[in-house]
């Protein structure tokens, strides 16, 4: 069970996360958490701070978060009972005002001073986080993640050492599992074999929790977070939008890329590699069943999971007769995105044009220029990608023009279908988005279609 920074960020997030775990006690989890929300932003900023030479102030700027630790302690833990957290607290001060007075004088590398300070909102939320269930029966236990999660030593987007982590989390959780107690890690923090802190990077939480299932070959991963699992499309343009139950990894990887933001997949990867099933639930509505994410899901009786979509979108439109039956022409079109590291997301080409979508547009004047030395170049901003998602959209017959004649009155400005077996993906100006999607929905996901879709499954 990994439980995200919303789900711990007060007493009222830490009373919900309780009752979730007592009620799944019987099956015998192990508790990944965030930290604080707030805390991590809080001790980048001190690092910053530190990093200019002012540590006094980066030690300041941190106070009312340890006094937030503190006062969720306090509410769980009565007055005269046996406190542990507070020594935890007192020794984090310590040493995080050693590691940012470090930090001003630059007396070790910076990204390993980094890793280490920003490491502690996961160190005493999940400490925090075991003391409190034990406070209210549960048999909770906290376990350095830095000593059971191995990996190289690149710090800030650390990749583990697989064969190493899983025989450390076999050793040190499999026994405590066996004696009943309810092991509680820190996500995104990890270390590497000379025993220094390093982070996971970028949805790190998800990660260890999907390590650490791998490792333990568990029955099911649980990400709780704040929405309930992936949905049909965004809720903010459809009302009607609904919790997609089940979701293959590639269409959910598809998802995520077009702002889904949910998960992100290659965090949840080692789960799926071992044919664990991961399950997206929320904190706010524990009884409610939310999206579960499976190697493969199987098609839905209308073909359509999810209709996602991605704003801020320039298309490129790069003609040249030299293209005409030559060859190295697209390299040296990709050349240019490769020198200024700007992903493309959709092309298409003919016989003498190429055109493209991007949404990183800070370089776009030197694509330009440069592309200019290979043909003509226009660049049309205020563009939108929408991307139907479903398993098997590629191989489905008629699909595609049940999509587009459902939008026959939209221009279309750039198609791309066949790429992927999950997702048809078109390109419309910015200001048809709503539209569009409320369109597409209605079609495929109208309340008429409920009973056809009960009677198909």
């Amino acid at each position: 069970m990994k439980f995200g920074g919303t789900s711990v960020g007060d007493v009222a997030a830490f009373e919900r996360v309780l009752g979730i775990v007592a009620s799944q006690v019987e099956r015998r989890p192990v508790i990944v958490v965030s930290a604080m929300t707030r805390v991590t932003d809080a001790l980048l900023a001190a690092f910053e701070t530190a990093k200019k030479g002012e540590f006094a102030e980066a030690f300041t700027s941190l106070e009312p978060h340890f006094e937030r630790h503190v006062e969720v302690s306090r509410h769980f833990i009565p007055d005269g009972t046996a406190n542990p957290f507070n020594g935890e607290i007192d020794l984090a001060r310590g040493e995080l005002s050693d590691l940012l007075m470090r930090t001003s004088r630059r007396s070790l590398p910076l990204s390993m001073l980094k890793d280490a300070i920003v490491s502690y909102g996961e160190q005493l939320s999940s400490r925090l986080l075991a003391e409190v269930l034990r406070a209210r029966g549960v048999n909770a236990r906290q376990f350095d993640s830095r000593r059971l999660i191995v990996t190289d030593d690149e710090f800030g987007a650390a990749q583990p050492i697989w064969e190493e982590t899983r025989e450390l989390v076999r050793l040190d959780l499999g026994p405590a599992i066996e004696a009943g107690e309810v092991p509680v890690l820190g996500g995104f923090i990890a270390g590497n074999r000379a025993g220094e802190t390093t982070t996971l990077g970028r949805g790190g939480s998800d990660f260890s929790a999907a390590l650490v299932a791998a490792a333990l070959d568990a029955g099911e991963l649980q990400i709780w977070t704040d929405v309930t699992g992936v949905m049909t499309c965004d809720p903010r343009i459809c009302g009607d939008a609904r919790t997609i139950p089940v979701l293959s990894y590639e269409e959910a990887a598809e998802l995520a890329y077009f702002g889904a933001k949910v998960l992100h997949p290659k965090t949840i990867k080692p789960a799926v590699d071992h044919g664990i099933p991961v399950r997206v639930c929320n904190t706010f509505e524990p009884a409610v069943t939310g999206t579960m994410v499976v190697s493969e899901s199987g098609r839905s009786p209308n073909r359509i999971k999810s209709i996602a979509h991605k704003k801020n979108i320039t298309i490129l439109r790069i003609t040249s007769a030299r293209m005409l039956g030559s060859y190295g022409f697209m390299s040296a079109v990709f050349q240019v995105f490769e020198k200024y590291r700007t992903v493309i997301d959709v092309i298409s080409t003919s016989e003498v044009s190429i055109a493209l979508t991007l949404d990183n547009t800070a370089e776009i004047e030197k694509i330009v220029a440069d592309l200019s030395r290979l043909g003509d170049v226009e660049a049309d901003p205020g563009y939108a990608m929408i991307c139907v998602v479903g398993e098997g959209l590629r191989a489905s017959t008629g699909l595609a023009s049940k999509i587009f004649s459902t939008i026959e009155d939209v221009n279309i400005a750039l198609v791309s279908h066949g790429a992927s077996a999950v997702n048809l993906t078109f390109v419309v100006k910015e200001d048809l988005v709503p539209m569009v999607i409320q369109k597409l929905h209605g079609e495929f996901f109208g309340r008429e279609k409920d009973g056809a879709a009960a009677g198909d499954q």
